[in-house]
């Protein structure tokens, strides 16, 4: 399975911002395009695994059935 994310990059006085569309929370900035886009990859990467973590707390006691989904490529 492929989910396509949107990245949205704006121009600042520092360089670039950067951020997902999709995904609140994964947004970043870099002297220049390239170290942005690294940068999002990575920011994605943690609000994932940030995510699953307060997910696995928050299911922790309960009576729950956990499988996989599929694979995202980002």
């Amino acid at each position: 399975m492929k989910e396509t994310l949107t990245a949205i990059f704006e121009k600042s006085p520092q360089g670039y911002i950067g951020y997902v569309q999709e995904l609140p929370g994964a947004n970043t900035q870099g002297a220049t395009l390239e170290e942005t886009k690294r940068n999002l990859i990575e920011a994605i990467h943690l609000v994932l695994e940030a995510n699953r973590q307060l997910a696995e707390e928050s299911i922790s006691e309960k009576d729950i059935i956990k499988e996989p989904l599929g694979t995202i490529t980002v």
